[in-house]
């Protein structure tokens, strides 16, 4: 299949360094704006470089109650007036913690702009964190982590990142543990918000149907005087060797009537070259259709799994290539063989030519999918800062993804994935 006439034909509806507006506040907010006229709404959506990184080991969801506070009250607003003023226009806004950043999003029309501007700018600059909904917060993570344990997938999970970033911080959960979160105080949180949020690394998209020296001047308004001496920054994410030999993990939940495992690897960082081919050769390993080769092997032809399929993540620092499966506890052992197996046969010969084209097809007309809305769009300008991607990325992409060769993606293939030097997770019965 000849992928061109469609590179071509979106290549000039894509968003690129013709119509993104950056612009840099005088106090480390960078700002994201484009344009779209064809919808009078917003989409708001942004991050600071605060995160579970920063979390102290015996205090593991620090970050993540911190970001579900912000929104209790301000000096400004108690937690009703705040969500009135909120749905008194029909918008909505919300906070969320990661490993690296916490983000906002928020969606509103063109007019409302100015309000919600200002409501994101309280909710980051003066949280008061009420102590009744701090503990209503605490208590309410302690449940969502009693719900984890009993989840087979979420603890295989993080039994998989324990294996493959062993030693590295990615190896510990965001929310952390019963006893971490239990550990955090209020004043915790408060001493932590003083100490990790500040504008330094900040980043702001807003696209919709507004100028970009409006929505550039909007936020120089509410957010350009907010500064923070004191900030502390992101440590230097470290490097981490490959696992030397297979190392299986197993938990045992009682009860349970389905096992679910993870098998996989580290994968390189975002900006590597390597990832493009290896993005492509996941696809045809475990997602595309019926979830790739994989789906095939595992759950159509021999009917083991309830769902099998891998997954490539992007990071910054080292990232993971996964392969996921939910099965009958009986069958654990002989689904990670057949995966195993799979892998083995990945790294021994090319993909097909139709395959590779159809992958290729299927990255090539997902994007302009993807840019459709304006919160999509605006989801890829951060992605583009957050990972250094550059303004023209997405115009630059479908090039990147047309020119991967079948022996590229085998010889980066064979960098990562070893049958040999595999993190096994098994939670189940």
């Amino acid at each position: 299949m000849n992928n061109t006439p469609l590179y071509d034909e979106h290549r000039h509806t894509l968003p690129g360094p013709d119509d993104i507006t950056r612009h840099e506040l005088a106090n480390g907010i960078t700002v994201l704006t484009r344009s779209n006229d064809n919808s009078p709404t917003l989409s708001i959506k942004g991050y600071l470089k605060t995160g579970s990184l920063l979390d102290p080991d015996d205090k593991l969801g620090l970050s993540y109650l911190t970001a579900f506070g912000l929104m209790n009250g301000t000096a400004q607003h108690n937690f009703q007036s705040l969500y009135d003023e909120i749905e008194s226009v029909g918008a909505n806004l919300n906070f969320s913690a990661g490993t690296l950043t916490t983000s906002f999003s928020a969606h509103c029309l063109r007019e409302d702009m100015m309000l919600i501007l200002q409501l994101i700018s309280e909710c980051l600059r003066s949280p008061t964190f009420p102590e009744k909904d701090f503990n209503r917060q605490k208590n309410q993570m302690l449940t969502a982590l009693a719900i984890r344990a009993q989840d087979t997938a979420a603890m295989a999970a993080l039994l998989f990142d324990q294996i493959v970033y062993a030693g590295h911080p990615y190896a510990r959960p965001e929310e952390g543990f019963p006893e971490t979160v239990q550990a955090i105080t209020r004043e915790d949180i408060v001493q932590f918000y003083k100490d990790t949020f500040g504008p330094e690394g900040m980043v702001v998209a807003v696209v919709g149907a507004i100028e970009p020296e409006t929505a550039i001047n909007a936020l120089k308004e509410t957010l350009g005087d907010w500064n923070n001496p004191n900030q502390q920054l992101l440590p230097k994410i470290p490097t981490i060797g490959p696992i030397q030999e297979t190392t299986q993990k197993s938990l045992s939940i009682p009860g349970k009537f389905q096992a679910d495992l993870v098998v996989g690897c580290q994968a390189p960082e975002r900006l590597s070259p390597d990832y493009y081919p290896l993005q492509v050769g996941n696809n045809i390993l475990g997602e595309f259709g019926m979830m790739g080769r994989l789906g095939k092997k595992v759950r159509e032809e021999s009917g083991l799994a309830y769902y099998v399929y891998s997954s490539l993540s992007s990071s910054c620092g080292p990232g993971a290539w996964e392969m996921i499966a939910g099965v009958n506890p009986q069958h654990v052992e002989t689904v990670v063989k057949m995966i195993t197996e799979e892998i083995r046969k990945f790294i021994s010969e090319p993909v097909t030519e139709e395959e590779l084209s159809d992958s290729k097809s299927y990255y090539l007309g997902r994007m302009p999918l993807l840019l459709e809305s304006n919160s999509g769009v605006a989801i890829s300008l951060l992605n583009m800062e957050h990972f250094k991607l550059g303004l023209d990325f997405l115009q630059t992409y479908p090039q990147k993804i047309q020119t991967i060769t079948a022996e590229a993606i085998l010889l980066t293939t064979r960098k990562y994935l070893n049958p040999d030097q595999l993190a096994v997770a098994i939670a189940g019965p």
